[in-house]
């Protein structure tokens, strides 16, 4: 086995013992947890004699055997237990003691990871149905040492696991790991311009990733550094919230580095509610948040942060309750180093939802508007679709820093990758598409060029900023004490609450609601006295009102004056304008409508240019104002990626697609004739 998916189907292969006992959902129980094992317990073989010989030579000299075991066994972890795979199958009549006797004699570090797999639960019901031993032997007979299956393959093997598993249970892989073609792309784009950077002596940068899954992103990240610096000291962190991910990085960065500090710096708990980094700031993130995570579940805390101002993660504002993508992009902005202390970088690739989702004054909005006010936001890559195992939807990377070179500051590069990809030889899930690593490259290169050109373009940061402006137009009414409409004033609450009483004594009630019903009849009888004349001016229909009333001897409370007016009057594009107390027009609210001016332009001149002409009544609401500048207008950002790289493709000519359909025409006839000769 050669290769990373050799390997995966060879260890998914292992499923077919468990069809009947375990569900398919519940392979992973298994499956996942032994993979884990096994690979730890290649990983130890070379020393484990070693590791029991200084064990027993330490017994009951030293209180704390740690230090010395770590430094028998390479790792920063070890296992005391006699058994490993080899020996535990020897002795099949005790296999499920000995087994968890094997586990419990690990360190503390490697042991906290295996037991967020359950490993009792599982062992006891493999034991239950006889699988135990069959399972492990299939085990057994793999090679998961990393001078067999290194790394990066293994991180591999890993994902495709996870797929699969994911597929049997419906779920959505994305929230787990990105394809490695990706992450080395993303890796490319953080790191490219801070070659001279990273090529110091001794340098020792701290990644961060919120949500690391497997850790493929933090390691893919150290590896590239690590490849260029063989002197620079490399901390990862991260935190991850599914338990058996976590397990699973945390296990992988334990067999990686002899410290075991990369592990310990993995958190496992929510990033959103339970910031377990909140006192560190790092030189360069990235990640992958889940599309379309539901915060509802962090809602609480997440809330208590944005009234926190701008002490706390989420200030800029929060999305809608169904997407919490731009919540992670709020949480890694305010983990980076100040100007400073060196700046960071920050990458993360997104849906498309983030660029648009949420209007003027939204939460997503406000986001956007944070970030690019504050000129952190480098560029946007469009990636090729069908470039994940979950999804076929296009997403994009986004490169952002508090750092930006001089060439860089107030522009934002859009790069179109889209159509650099080559086919998969097969396709995993919805993944029908890569990018090599030359492809990778050739973005990379687009991306540090910053130079426009067909796949790649670069505008003012507000050019995507734009003032969401009220238009309103004049309220025009007409009246008339028709039938018709005095039927409709029925339907008006408050001239239905005249007949209603709060009061609680029986009699009291009783006799206000008469009262009410008196007036209201009183009311109805009033209007019959009325002209019946359609007037096209309130004013002069107020006059008429106001003479009624008098008459009746009725004088009508607000609410309910309010409620006749409603009811007897239509809009009528030939009427009056209706004016209030000022003298000024009155706003009819069914024929509001907005302009987005965009930044930088003057209102007047647009509504001028683009509103006047069509209506001449219209005029500009200029008590609409933006929170945080006071102008007029609520400010908006969006991203509308596709328009910027929108070719027009003319039509075909008419004479063409006629000369099209007379030749089918042609050929249908053809065929219609030959199928009735012979017949």
């Amino acid at each position: 086995m050669n290769n990373f998916s050799e390997i995966a189907s060879f260890i998914w292969s292992i499923a077919d013992l468990l069809r009947g006992p375990f569900r398919r959902g519940k392979y992973q129980d298994v499956i996942l947890p032994f993979t884990v094992l096994r690979r730890v317990d290649c990983v130890l073989a070379p020393t484990k004699q070693k590791v029991l010989q200084r064990n027993a030579e330490l017994k009951g000299r030293l209180k704390d055997v740690g230090p010395q075991l770590r430094r028998a066994s390479g790792f920063s972890f070890y296992n005391t237990s006699r058994y490993d795979f080899e020996t535990l199958l020897g002795d099949a009549g005790n296999l499920a003691t000995n087994l968890m006797a094997y586990i419990n004699g690990f360190s503390e570090n490697m042991r906290t990871a295996l037991e967020r797999f359950r490993f009792e639960e599982t062992i006891k019901t493999l034991e239950k149905h006889n699988l135990l031993y069959m399972v492990m032997e299939r085990f057994k007979n793999i090679d998961l040492h990393p001078s067999t299956v290194d790394n990066h393959t293994m991180g591999s093997v890993f994902e495709e696991l996870i797929r699969k598993f994911n597929e049997a249970l419906d779920e959505n892989p994305g929230e787990h790991f990105t394809p490695r073609d990706v992450v080395s792309l993303m890796a490319g784009l953080l790191l490219a311009p801070d070659k001279r950077r990273l090529a110091q002596e001794h340098f020792a940068p701290m990644l961060y990733d919120p949500c690391p899954g497997t850790g493929g992103m933090l390691t893919v990240a150290k590896s590239r550094i690590l490849a260029d610096n063989p002197t620079a000291d490399v901390h990862l962190f991260g935190q991850e919230l599914n338990e058996e991910t976590w397990a699973v990085c945390v296990a992988d960065l334990l067999m990686m580095n002899p410290d075991g500090r990369d592990a310990d710096n993995i958190i496992q708990g929510s990033t959103l509610s339970a910031d377990g980094h909140s006192g560190k700031r790092f030189d360069y993130m990235l990640a992958n948040p889940p599309y379309g995570y539901d915060w509802k579940r962090d809602e609480e805390a997440v809330r208590a942060e944005y009234d926190r101002g701008e002490r706390g993660r989420f200030y800029a504002g929060l999305p809608r309750i169904s997407d919490g993508q731009l919540l992670f992009l709020q949480h890694m902005l305010g983990r980076m180093k100040s100007k400073e202390d060196g700046g960071s970088r920050v990458c993360i690739i997104m849906n498309g939802s983030p660029f648009f989702t949420g209007d003027a004054g939204s939460g997503e909005s406000e986001i956007r508007r944070w970030i690019l006010e504050n000129d952190w936001l480098e560029a946007l890559v469009a990636l090729p679709e069908q470039m994940f195992y979950n999804t076929g939807i296009a997403t994009y990377v986004w490169v952002l820093s508090n750092r930006k070179p001089e060439k860089r500051r107030g522009k934002v590069q859009l790069i179109n990758a889209t159509d650099i990809w080559i086919p998969m030889r097969k396709s995993l899930g919805d993944k029908r598409r890569m990018i090599t690593t030359e492809q990778a490259q050739q973005i990379v290169d687009l991306y540090t060029a910053s130079t426009e050109s067909e796949r790649c373009k670069l505008f003012p940061s507000e050019a995507f900023g734009y003032r969401k402006v009220t238009i309103e137009r004049p309220l025009r009414l007409n009246f008339q004490a028709s039938p018709e409409r005095i039927k409709r004033l029925e339907d008006e609450s408050a001239f239905r609450k005249l007949a209603e009483s709060k009061k609680k004594d029986k009699t009291a009630k009783a006799a206000e609601e008469k009262e009410g019903r008196k007036l209201q009849q009183a009311i109805r009888a009033m209007f019959e006295t009325m002209p019946k004349r359609l007037y096209k001016d309130r004013v002069r229909f107020l006059a008429a009102l106001d003479e009624a009333e008098e008459k009746a001897e009725i004088s009508l409370a607000a609410p309910v004056r309010k409620a006749v007016l409603s009811a007897l009057s239509e809009r009528d594009e030939e009427a009056e304008i209706c004016l209030d107390k000022d003298g000024n027009p009155e706003p009819d609210s069914e024929l509001r409508d907005y302009e987005n001016v965009p930044l930088g332009e003057d209102i007047n001149s647009y509504f001028k240019r683009e509103v006047e002409p069509h209506v001449p009544d219209a005029w500009v609401n200029t008590q609409v104002r933006d929170e945080k500048d006071g102008e007029v207008g609520k400010v908006g950002y969006e991203v509308n990626f596709n328009r910027y790289f929108y070719k027009y493709v003319p039509p075909r000519p008419l004479d063409d697609i006629e000369a099209d359909i007379e030749k089918v025409e042609t050929e249908i006839a053809e065929m219609l004739g030959e199928r009735s000769g012979g017949t």
